[in-house]
């Protein structure tokens, strides 16, 4: 079994005694299956939450007899608990799989997905729908529990890599899942609840066999509740040597790029008179090219540029990016550029392998639970700005009317990324 050592900074007090990170785990880095596994589970993730997207306006009109106005408040009242939740309860689950192993939370969290979506089949309430949604929130560990799986298997020179293809995994589900969301429906606003349940229980099993633990017993510690609340967790791994401001680079960056999902079906049309289908398919286009760029183009590029020049050139082309989409008005090039916006989502996984290379190896769950918090109080907060800023720039009367305006913005905070990125020691963190 091939071993390494890892680049690590020094644990805090209530880590490992020695104050130096514990050695990895014994997981041969030539098995293939637990990280087809981890893969697998994500795509299944991010399917089940395509799959329901196309129904959830019919399943709350079903539910609640609302109108489609009214089912959209309640959409966000659905979306926004759940992120609320996962931004509350992520360093929570991410401490309790550093301090009692990846596979129980993985397989705990699989097991609830597919009840979360099973009581949203068969519920006839709101409040149970809202209820599940919230539940579901609590126990989402499935991602940031997969991405430490990940680092622990992962040289330090892999981690970049790796968290791309997880990221691609996700591309894929996205792609998957609102199309066969979209080809269930016909059966009804429930059949698609039923399929996503039903994946969860196949990848659960599949689990069961393959997957191993890996965090022994010189890898645990013991749960702290400082670490684990999110602004305690958010404090403690922001205070390690150059990982805060990765972090808020990595805030900056998500907070930015929520500007596709709060006003892209609503900017389209407006900008470009695109109808339904054709937002559909500049979604799918953007997927497809997200996949691409996640599961190929990373490699080289990280090859030729290193983790820091990879997040730079991330950042400056979302710059550019979202620049053009703020003042193109042809909708075909609108839909070219579409999938080639992808390439600048290259500066995520960069991000999240320095940020790992930077934690010790008995805290890689603490820091992906740190991510996921991060993620999801940008996906609470930036749908308030966002649409307001749309909304005021593009109503009836406006004293500045520019559909763009809210692309413009996005770009100008993304300028805020790249000066604080640049503007401290970068590359890769020394062992500690």
């Amino acid at each position: 079994m091939p071993t390494d050592h890892r680049d690590a900074a020094p644990t805090d007090p209530e880590g490992s005694p020695s104050g130096r990170a514990p050695p990895l785990p014994p997981v041969s880095r030539d098995s293939r299956l637990p990280l087809v596994f981890i893969l697998a589970t994500l795509v299944i993730d991010a399917m089940g939450i395509g799959l329901i997207l196309p129904v959830m306006p019919d399943l709350i009109r079903d539910v609640e007899g609302a109108t489609l106005a009214e089912a959209a408040v309640w959409g966000g009242i659905l979306a926004t608990g759940y992120a609320v939740m996962q931004f509350l309860f992520g360093p929570i689950l991410g401490a309790l799989s550093d301090a009692h192993g990846r596979r129980p939370v993985l397989l705990a969290s699989l097991a609830v997905m597919a009840v979360d979506y099973l009581v949203m089949a068969v519920t006839g309430s709101i409040w149970m729908l809202l209820a599940a949604r919230v539940f579901g929130g609590v126990l989402a560990a499935t991602h940031a529990t997969a991405m430490a799986f990940v680092a622990d298997i992962s040289r330090p020179q892999e981690k970049a890599a790796r968290f791309a293809l997880t990221h691609a995994a996700y591309g894929v589900g996205f792609v998957l899942g609102p199309v066969l969301g979209g080809a269930l429906g016909v059966f009804g606003p429930r059949a698609p609840f039923y399929a996503a349940a039903a994946l969860a229980v196949a990848n659960l099993v599949l689990g069961l066999v393959v997957l191993p633990e890996t965090v022994t017993r010189p890898l645990r510690r013991p749960f702290s509740w400082r670490r684990a609340n999110p602004f305690g967790a958010i404090a403690h791994v922001g205070s390690l040597p150059g990982v805060g401001r990765l972090m808020a680079v990595l805030a900056i960056y998500e907070f930015a790029l929520y500007v596709y999902p709060a006003i892209w079906a609503y900017f389209t049309p407006l900008r470009f008179g695109w109808d339904t289908p054709m937002v559909g398919l500049s979604l799918a286009l953007f997927g497809i090219g997200f996949t691409i760029v996640q599961a190929g183009l990373i490699r080289p590029i990280l090859r030729r540029l290193g983790e820091d020049g990879t997040i730079l050139f991330g950042l400056c082309a979302e710059v550019v990016i979202l620049t053009t989409l703020g003042l193109v008005t042809s909708g075909t090039f609108g839909l070219i550029l579409t999938p080639i916006s992808a390439i600048g989502s290259v500066a995520v996984p960069a991000l999240q392998g320095l940020m790992s290379q930077r934690v010790s190896a008995d805290a890689q769950g603490e820091l992906q639970g740190v991510v996921t918090s991060t993620i999801s109080l940008a996906t609470v907060l930036a749908p308030l700005l966002m649409t307001q800023v749309f909304y005021l720039t593009t109503r009836e009367g406006a004293s500045f009317h520019h559909p763009g305006a809210t692309f413009l913005l996005a770009a100008a905070l993304m300028v805020g990324g790249v000066l604080l990125y640049v503007g401290g020691p970068r590359g890769r963190a020394a062992p500690g």
